[in-house]
């Protein structure tokens, strides 16, 4: 091989796989157990900051030899790179809804399309999608694509963006400063965009807010092209390099283990830092004279790495499907998820080997050539070859079916069952009460403020309050069959008619919702499909603000994702001391969070005197008769033991 051969040849750097290693495990381990594994989503930003980097370092190089860019090459690389398995996990995904999961069928058409067509995070902004709901709306085996999009975007814009600024503005230090500029406007956005106690899967899902990530790889690539980076370096520059890696990595490791998924401290400079630590440490693993790439190379590393496109296509898929099918999730938490790492591995290796690499190499001209030998008898195709070939094909055409029935179905309509019914019915009706009863809290609030200011009225409203409720219990019975086939007192419940409590809870909550309101007429109830911690603190906020917030709180949440001991902290920092608070642990067996919500609550009321936990777990675990197929919203039998278990501890009657 001459000079000129090897010059044009370059370097792989196989530091980098073992990067992308430790970036999709992250996201893997994330996903797997969001409470332990709680910062591996950053795996993500190292991605986005490999791919700039080489992106960059390529285009400038070709550049600056040729005097042009081959855009067609460039691009159909990329084509062959991405698409065929992306094609390949989007109609095997989309053929075993088609047999398996119908009820995800509802928009299936749209989000194939927007995938391919790299645009699938807008969508996903657009249709108000979370990325933190982890339980509720049938979670969707393709939520973790919305990182392909932007990568796709990137590929498209950013080389014509380069090749223009490289006639425009020709030295490197001004495109570095433009693409540092870009970069922090980035940032800078994401941090004005984030609202605490809000969903913030808008920032998470844009381009707009997640490209300083890729950008830092880009400024990278403008100033450490790896053409130029020499192993003959002196001692002592050696361990500055490697001492950097090492202060780089460790502040990484430290953001991982510190920077919650919905935290202010993560989307105001936390992801920044992440991204600029991580694009330091690409910069010391790309140096052949530093030591940190020889660290991240070995043979588990390279094979993890060289498959991560793969191992993070099939993760999710893997994942919601299984998880689908086991219900008892939390007790097997450990034995399930490897299960799914082994499933995801198996996968991604046959992925690997028949579809990425073959695909990568096929030379498309010959399509007509190949497909004609693939059904002649006298072709040349190996028994292999037409074996995958067919098998292949019978799935893309029961993918393809998947998608056109999804244009019939209207989104909502393919969760059509008798629990969602309820819910929906129930959230309507919780609509239009809770206009008047916030109305209701306000007044009565402002009356006990003044009856506070005469200890003898209200020691007086006291008395006559109990004498009024053994003489309305016997001439005005309230819920009288109820209260005998539950146990609970005449006198309880005439207390609980006028009862004033303010509830956040999910659709657990809601699906109880009737009774609980039958029972505590004053009940305003704030509670919704798929709620979360993060939501509810700014709603308890603006209900103390209005001064509508009630003595006692009844809280259900946990159902849909862990929630930290900071953020209930802020949670009852906003309801004070004063006020009684009730939370209902939980039972959801279908998700490995359920004992970790439930250690969390318990060892809250060691803080918080005013904290009583309603173990719905340990009372309602023993009866699966009591629940719907999903083990976790009560069913006709059990509601009515959901809503007169919590009426008992928060009218303290004894079972």
């Amino acid at each position: 091989m001459n000079n000129t051969q090897q010059t044009k040849k370059r370097r792989y750097i196989t530091g980098f796989d073992g990067l992308r290693a430790l970036g999709v495990l992250g996201v893997i381990l994330y996903h797997m157990n969001p409470n332990v594994f709680k910062g591996g989503y950053l795996g993500v930003p190292i991605f986005f900051a490999i791919s700039g980097y080489l992106i960059t370092d390529q285009l400038i190089t070709q550049y600056q030899k040729m005097g042009k860019f081959d855009f067609k090459t460039f691009f159909v690389k990329r084509l062959k790179r991405i698409y065929p398995a992306l094609v390949a996990v989007l109609f095997s995904t989309s053929a075993y809804i088609v047999f398996f999961e119908r009820n995800l069928l509802a928009n299936l058409h749209k989000i194939i399309l927007t995938n391919l067509l790299n645009v699938y995070n807008w969508w996903q902004i657009v249709n108000g999608q979370s990325y933190f709901e982890r339980f509720a709306n049938n979670e969707s085996p393709f939520t973790h694509l919305w990182t392909l999009s932007i990568e796709g975007q990137f590929y498209i814009v950013w080389p014509i963006l380069m090749v223009c600024m490289l006639k425009l503005l020709k030295k490197r230090s001004r495109l570095f400063n433009v693409t540092m500029v870009l970069a922090i406007f980035s940032a800078v956005l994401m941090a004005i965009l984030y609202q605490p106690h809000i969903d913030p899967s808008r920032i998470y899902y844009g381009t707009d807010t997640r490209m300083f990530s890729i950008l830092f790889g880009c400024a990278l690539g403008i100033v450490w092209p790896s053409e130029r980076l020499r192993a003959d370096i002196e001692a002592r520059d050696r361990v500055l390099l490697d001492t950097i890696g090492i202060v780089c990595f460790v502040g990484m490791a430290f953001l991982f283990m510190q920077l919650t998924d919905q935290g202010a401290a993560l989307y105001r400079g936390g992801m920044f830092l992440f991204s600029f630590l991580a694009t330091v440490l690409i910069a010391i693993v790309a140096h052949p004279g530093a030591d940190w790439n020889g660290v991240l190379t070995n043979p588990i590393f390279s094979w993890i790495g060289s498959r991560s496109y793969g191992i993070y296509l099939y993760q999710f898929p893997v994942m919601i499907f299984f998880e689908s099918k086991m219900t008892n999730i939390a007790d097997h938490q450990v034995l399930y998820h490897v299960i799914e790492a082994v499933m995801i591995l198996l996968i991604s290796e046959l992925s690997f080997r028949y579809i990425e690499q073959p695909l990568a190499h096929f030379d498309y001209s010959q399509t007509g050539v190949f497909f004609k030998s693939l059904f002649s008898r006298k072709g040349t195709q190996s028994r292999r070859t037409r074996i995958i070939a067919f098998v292949s094909m019978f799935i893309l055409v029961a993918g393809m079916t998947g998608a056109v029935q999804a244009t019939t179905v209207k989104p909502g309509a393919a969760n059509n069952s008798q629990l969602a019914k309820k819910i929906n019915k129930n959230k309507k009706a919780n609509a239009k009460r809770n206009t008047k009863l916030i109305q209701e809290a306000k007044k009565e609030n402002r009356q006990k403020k003044l009856a506070q200011k005469n200890a003898s009225l209200s020691r007086s409203l006291s008395i006559s309050s109990s004498q009024e409720l053994e003489s309305r219990a016997k001439s005005h019975p309230v819920n009288e069959q109820l209260g005998k086939q539950y146990g609970i007192p005449q006198t309880a419940l005439q207390a609980a008619q006028n009862m004033q409590i303010t509830a956040f809870g999910d659709s657990v909550m809601l699906d109880g919702q009737n009774m609980l309101q039958q029972i505590f007429p004053k009940m305003l109830m704030k509670a919704d499909v798929g709620k979360q911690m993060v939501s509810v603190i700014g709603e308890a906020k603006g209900l103390a603000d209005q001064g509508a917030l009630a003595d006692n709180i009844l809280v259900g949440l946990g159902t849909n994702g862990p929630f930290t001991p900071e953020q209930m902290d802020q949670l009852m920092a906003v309801f004070g001391p004063e006020r009684k608070v009730y939370w209902i642990n939980v039972r959801v067996p279908t998700r490995e969070w359920q004992n970790p919500v439930n250690d969390t609550l318990n060892r809250a009321t060691k803080r918080y005197k005013n904290l009583v936990v309603i173990d719905w777990f340990d009372y309602s675990n023993s009866h699966d008769d009591w629940f719907y197929a999903d083990r976790v919203h009560p069913n006709t039998v059990g509601g009515p033991y959901y809503a007169t278990y919590i009426a008992k501890q928060i009218l303290n009657v004894k079972s």
